[in-house]
């Protein structure tokens, strides 16, 4: 069967769902918090106008698509670590968790100068207002001066979910949520003596709140007793050429990886962009929706990682197989609830953003194919994070590169422009690249995970 997953009592299945979905849990809270910054920066832009949402919609697919690809590196932290745990050793765990706030810290860097080299020639490229490619401008500055302490936050983010304490991250981002909102209303709006920045105001807020994210979930870590067993902050190590290369050796391909998912999506609102402002607008409403939706399977799959990994430090490679299947079948259950919830409630939750008639209805039409794709895209999501556990990282980047862009980007940009299909035409392709990203991973998951579990038979 497909994973073993008849290789345990229903009992056991039950336990290790509930191991898995308490880990899984608090990060989805955490993830929903962090998104839910997008969803208020959104909203936000909205009321000031169509021109400030549009203008937040392409300086946030930049940023997000940025930020992303950098999680993705930074994610090689959490099997690493992981796997230390589960081995027992402690120091390496505590080294391991330094070097990667190093890395992060230097990788965010490299974000920010990208995030600001790209401006000129983005609003080269586009035909919008000036007052959008201004604001668009001004919003990616101040995101870019974000990015040093995005990073650094996801490798404490990394350190302490692999040692199983992910409810210190779900604290810390819910309460950087809220801390958005004040930040959003008074520097978009102009308010407690504030200038009205417009949509500009939400980059401001967003610097802010990544800022703040990362000095708390920092101090949390350096007071917890629990962490100081393993000495993050007990002493200092320098910068290691050899430990940025073994993170970078298995992060990069899981950089590229979500690079190629993401800008499936993020790169659609600019090649959208050319059929108007009202398309725009609704694509990042759409984007916005299930990105937050999008952490469900991400939440279960991060959450995954660390159970296959802490059980292959273990050797115990029956039951990091098992886990495997257990996190699919967990996934599956939740895609289920959210395509009824997309097809059902569709209006409704475009309304939240928006309540120009022309950008609901076109939203509300892409939604319903959005709902269609749930179950495919939990699928690739947890099977590939479910790979990164056993440090398989190479497989799922060439799968995504050849779904996303060979089977998704490109035959989208087809659809829409040379059969008349516009936005829809880009999600109908969506639709069939992750059905193969589906499968292709799977499969590769089941073959892996299989020739693992016969080292522990033959020992």
């Amino acid at each position: 069967m497909l994973l073993d997953l008849n290789r345990f009592t229903f009992p056991v299945f039950k336990k290790e769902a509930r191991l898995l979905l308490a880990l899984a849990l608090p990060m989805l809270l955490a993830q929903v918090a962090q998104v839910g910054i997008g969803f208020v920066d959104t909203v936000m832009a909205g009321g000031a106008g169509k021109e400030d949402l549009a203008a937040v919609a392409l300086g946030s697919g930049t940023f997000s698509t940025v930020y992303i690809t950098f999680i993705g590196i930074m994610t090689a932290l959490n099997p690493m670590i992981a796997q230390l745990h589960g081995a027992g050793k402690t120091a390496e765990t505590g080294e391991t968790g330094r070097q990667g706030i190093w890395f992060g810290l230097m990788l965010g860097l490299a974000g920010m100068l990208l995030m600001w080299a790209v401006i000129v020639p983005f609003q080269n490229w586009l035909s919008l207002s000036d007052y959008v490619e201004n604001t668009m401008a001004k919003y990616m500055v101040f995101t870019g001066l974000a990015m040093p302490a995005a990073m650094v936050h996801r490798a404490l983010h990394a350190y302490a979910t692999s040692l199983n304490r992910p409810r210190v991250i779900m604290m810390v981002s819910v309460a950087a949520f809220f801390l958005n909102i004040p930040f959003n209303y008074a520097f978009v709006y102009g308010k407690f003596g504030l200038p009205a920045m417009g949509g500009a105001g939400c980059g401001v807020a967003t610097m802010l709140v990544f800022w703040f994210s990362a000095a708390a979930l920092w101090l949390y870590i350096a007071k917890e007793r629990y962490f100081r067993t393993f000495g993050l902050t007990a002493s200092f190590s320098r910068p290691d050429p050899k430990a940025f290369k073994q993170i970078w050796k298995l992060g990069a391909p899981i950089g590229l990886s979500y690079f190629l998912e993401a800008s499936a999506f993020s790169f659609i609102v600019f090649l959208v962009a050319r059929l108007g402002e009202d398309y725009v607008a609704a694509q990042q409403v759409v984007i916005s929706l299930t990105g937050m939706i999008y952490m469900i399977p991400q939440s279960v799959g991060s959450a995954g990682t660390v159970r296959v990994g802490y059980s292959l430090g273990r050797r115990d490679y029956l039951r990091a197989r098992y886990i495997a299947g257990v996190s699919l079948v967990s996934g599956w259950v939740l895609a289920v609830f959210t395509a009824l919830a997309l097809v059902l409630l569709r209006f409704p939750l475009a309304g939240m953003y928006t309540d120009d008639a022309t950008v609901l209805d076109t939203a509300a039409g892409v939604l319903l194919l959005a709902a269609l794709f749930q179950l495919a895209d939990s699928t690739q999501c947890i099977a590939s994070y479910a790979l990164r556990g056993y440090k398989i990282t190479k497989a799922p980047m060439v799968i995504h590169a050849a779904a996303f862009w060979g089977c998704g980007l490109l035959p989208g940009y087809l659809l829409a422009y040379r059969f008349g299909m516009g936005i829809y035409g880009f999600w109908t392709a969506l639709i069939v690249s992750l059905t193969i990203a589906a499968v292709a991973l799977v499969w590769c998951l089941e073959l892996c995970s299989k020739s693992v579990a016969k080292t522990e038979k033959a020992v």
